[in-house]
């Protein structure tokens, strides 16, 4: 089922918001000597702006996934 635009923009703005709190716990984690967590946070990080770009644009597909 297609997504409503207000359903979309809180989608964009729930990454958004992920993107820049595992952001912050990265750069905690490094910052701790946890490089493997430090990691799996950045990589959370660039899905998340993955999917705010997709969705605040209304390119997404709404389940998270790519192609």
């Amino acid at each position: 089922m297609p997504e409503s635009g207000s359903e979309q923009g809180s989608q964009a703005a729930v990454a958004h918001y992920v993107a820049s709190l595992s952001s912050d716990l990265a750069s905690l984690a490094r910052r701790s000597g946890l490089e493997t967590l430090g990691y799996l946070l950045e990589m959370v990080r660039l899905e998340a702006e993955t999917l705010t770009r997709h969705n605040g644009n209304g390119n997404g597909n709404g389940n998270g996934r790519r192609g």
